[in-house]
């Protein structure tokens, strides 16, 4: 399946980091989260990749055109650097469109501006390229082909507990209901969707706006819910979250587990 990959937003919630790159190409550990996110593809066999970059999309392209497998495993050099001979298990190949979709655009422009890339698939992948899971993809995409829908969004529960308030319109505070985020769902960012997605989209829309709220209206949308680990890097924090875990040789993404998810139609 190709695996469309969203890389052209400015990052507006990590502007922080004191290089201006774009998002995706932040690191975590030594290599940019995007190259995380395409390694978990690249396990279960999804290595043909399109990218939708904007935001300093020149960034994007030169790390794939200077794109080195030594750089990421262990080698053996000779000859002055002439001859490098790879110790590890070489990366996967990776076959990447590079296509730059404008850097004030939405993700639903972004899509709308690669379907020709993807229209003649059964279904196609897609992703935020900003946050790291361990779900079971194969599972994922099962789930995903036996229900017959248009489209399917990985929901999980938000990585932080709070506090929800309920708060009168003159500031009172009328009750604390607790911090157990038990029953609330967020989008994770992985997408499965058919071609048939586009009948459903307007040139100009949010994707997970009015697209997803026709889909909603058809039945045509699945939740896949997951409890396993997700982190979206959308603060410094978050990716020094990212970074212990990887510097303590734990990188949950790359390792093919077995857990069972719940499944969930999404109604109006």
């Amino acid at each position: 399946m190709k695996v469309v990959l969203f890389c052209g937003g400015l990052g507006t919630r990590i502007r922080e980091y004191p290089e201006p790159v774009p998002k995706p190409m932040i690191p975590v550990g030594h290599e940019p989260i995007l190259w995380h996110v395409m390694q978990y593809y690249s396990q279960y066999g999804h290595r043909d990749f399109v990218l939708c970059m904007g935001y300093k999309a020149d960034v994007i392209k030169r790390f794939f055109l200077d794109y080195r497998p030594s750089v990421y495993t262990d080698c053996l050099v000779s000859g002055n650097g002439s001859k490098v001979e790879l110790l590890g298990k070489p990366q996967e190949d990776w076959r990447v469109a590079l296509i730059d979709t404008g850097v004030w655009r939405n993700i639903g422009q972004r899509l709308w501006a690669v379907r020709d890339h993807v229209k003649d698939e059964e279904c196609f992948l897609a992703n935020y390229s900003d946050g790291l899971c361990d779900v079971d993809l194969d599972d994922m995409i099962r789930t995903f082909m036996a229900s017959g829908k248009t489209a399917c969004f990985l929901a999980v529960h938000p990585p932080v507990t709070f506090h929800l308030a309920d708060i009168a319109d003159d500031g009172r505070v009328r009750a604390l209901l607790g911090s157990d985020d038990s029953n609330i769902w967020i989008n994770g960012g992985f997408f499965i969707m058919r071609p048939t997605i586009f009948e459903y989209m307007r040139e100009g829309e949010e994707l997970v706006i009015e697209p997803f709220q026709r889909l909603i209206a058809d039945d045509q949308l699945l939740a896949y819910k997951y409890t396993g680990f997700w982190r979206a890097m959308d603060t410094l924090r978050d990716r020094q979250v990212l970074e212990e875990m990887v510097e303590r040789g734990y990188a949950p993404w790359r390792q093919r587990n077995t857990r069972t998810p719940e499944l969930a139609v999404c109604k109006a």
